[in-house]
């Protein structure tokens, strides 16, 4: 009888690309993938330690693991094992403990725990800035949409982020290993990938003579799949020269995530981000100029240390001058080693807590005339039909807005469509089958 094992994922979408390699090589090595609220004979955890509530969700995933089976071996990697792994071990019935590197050996690791007695906790974390690029991949995806890691590592050390010190240097994942990957993922029906990577936008920087516009070119010349997107771009990388060939490209999406964390340069320089408000709008002009269809979406940071309410409202003003497609609102957390975990002017909760809520308010209702503007026009639109739920297809257009439509006898799942606007409601636009494509 084969074993089994149950995975779960904590953290961005890096971390969901790697458990889902890992789970296709536990497949391979002959165990049975089960969910994870099951009883299996393996549970792997795949942590993330962005903020101090994503180390305490690790430890309670854990944990949960262990009242369901607690015979089961306790695999833990990612992030926060990475960072801190004699905590993870110090939890009572974990068996093994890895960091952000040699996932791909976990089959390995939990056939040689399963055959012997469960014993005491073995903790093997390497050092990410010696680790070479893992080599994993993803080979099938049971959604329309599928995720490509490109990339590892960040080198920005800004002063509020812990994960460089979990994910090290970049490391690029080689082009034809890329090309590799993307035309079995399309082989297999996949229209549409997401690259993605700790910094997506230092890819090749690592590798000779390349960099991610290049990478960029090449898939889109293979013309593996219909959509080509990335993970997130930060506004230093969008040059003239990039944003002149990407626009020329057919099948990168006319859709960016911005790495923005504020709409403050005082906030930016103590954050030491890379690049300062009018850099971010120029760059976003000149796109919108070179792609009109174009999309903009990007995470903000509210209650950074020292942000005062004016410079809050530095941030509320970005906002609508920006005008983001969606935005993922959060607020600092204090990470220990960090350069801001020691600043003086820390913003209490309940502020924090207040300025996320005006702010949420604020893009939601620059998100609905976005959505509002688009049914006015009326322009058609291409549609990759994604979950068909109680009569309704849903899915996301090239610029990534949200669309529902009726099911149709031409229409299935993960096959592109041609769709027109019809009415804008509770964040969707509803829309109806126009022909195939």
């Amino acid at each position: 009888m084969a074993y089994s094992v149950g995975l779960y994922t904590l953290g961005c979408k890096v971390s969901q690309y790697e458990t889902e390699a890992i789970a296709e090589a536990f497949c391979e090595a002959g165990f049975v993938r089960r969910p994870f609220r099951e009883a299996c004979d393996v549970y792997v955890i795949n942590t993330c330690t962005v903020t101090r509530e994503a180390d305490r969700k690790s430890r309670q995933c854990i944990r949960r693991a262990l009242s369901r089976n607690p015979d089961a071996r306790v695999l833990v990697c990612g992030c926060y094992s990475q960072t801190t792994p004699q905590e993870v071990a110090a939890i009572d019935g974990v068996s093994y403990v890895s960091g952000t590197y040699g996932k791909m050996r976990l089959p390995a690791v939990a056939l040689d725990l399963l055959s012997r007695p469960k014993e005491a906790v073995t903790v093997e974390v390497t050092d990410v800035d010696e680790a070479p690029f893992e080599p994993m991949c993803v080979r099938e995806s049971p959604r329309t949409r599928a995720y490509v890691k490109i990339e590892d590592g960040c080198e920005c050390r800004c002063t509020y982020c812990a994960i460089p010190a979990a994910r090290g240097r970049v490391r690029s994942k080689p082009m034809e290993d890329v090309l590799a990957e993307v035309k079995a993922l399309a082989d297999r029906g996949t229209e549409e990938v997401v690259l993605t990577g700790i910094e997506t936008a230092s890819w090749g920087v690592d590798l000779d003579g390349v960099r991610l516009i290049d990478l960029l070119e090449k898939l889109d010349g293979a013309g593996y799949v219909s959509r080509i997107r990335l993970g997130s771009l930060s506004p230093e990388v969008m040059t003239d020269a990039f944003i002149d060939r990407i626009s020329r490209l057919r099948s990168v999406c006319p859709q960016f995530h911005v790495s923005m964390q504020s709409g403050s340069d005082t906030v930016l320089r103590g954050m030491k981000r890379r690049y300062n408000t009018a850099r971010a709008l120029s760059s976003m002009e000149k796109l919108r100029a070179a792609m009109p269809s174009v999309q903009f979406t990007t995470d903000m940071m509210v209650g950074f240390p020292g942000e005062s309410e004016a410079l809050f409202e530095e941030t509320l003003d970005f906002t609508r001058r920006a005008r983001f497609l969606d935005m993922h609102v959060f607020a600092y957390s204090r990470r220990c080693g960090t350069p801001a975990d020691t600043y003086e002017g820390q913003v209490p909760e309940a502020v924090k807590a207040e300025r996320s809520h005006r702010l949420t308010v604020l893009q939601n209702g620059i998100r609905d005339e976005i959505l509002d503007a688009v049914v006015q026009a009326g322009t058609p639109l291409r549609m990759i039909p994604e979950t068909l739920l109680d009569g309704v297809w849903s899915g996301h257009s090239d610029a990534f807005l949200p669309l529902a439509m009726q099911a149709h006898p031409l229409v299935a799942h993960g096959r592109p469509v041609q769709v027109v606007p019809l009415s804008y409601a509770d964040g969707v636009i509803h829309v109806r089958f126009d022909k195939e494509i």
